[in-house]
């Protein structure tokens, strides 16, 4: 492949090589995932006419995180692996928030 504009060609070449592994394919599934919650939470935002938050956004949180997390301690990202961590314990905590105030009252 013949370089374009400055390196673009090698940049790409990079990009293709890459993706061939196995573990960005995991990494990938994780952030379709993750993205997936803004489209969920859209789509509630429009029903209820009002910015909401639903129990799935949180659900695609962690799900997506937890996919990628995989995927980086495999590939020994220390810098990410840190970053989906502590994004799990968000969502974690804002699963147990939910879970607390939908619980009926002894």
């Amino acid at each position: 492949m013949t370089v374009l504009a400055g390196g673009f060609g090698t940049w790409w070449e990079k990009i293709v090589e890459e993706a061939s592994s196995p573990w960005e394919a995991v990494l990938l599934l994780g952030q379709v995932v993750f993205f997936s919650r803004f489209v969920v939470q859209w789509i509630a935002t429009e029903r209820r006419k009002e910015v909401t938050m639903p129990v799935a956004f949180w659900w695609l949180s962690l799900g997506g995180a937890l996919v990628s997390l995989v995927a980086l301690v495999a590939k020994h990202e220390p810098v990410l692996i840190v970053a989906q961590l502590v994004g799990m314990v968000v969502y974690s905590r804002n699963l147990v928030i939910h879970n607390r105030s939908v619980r009926p009252s002894a």
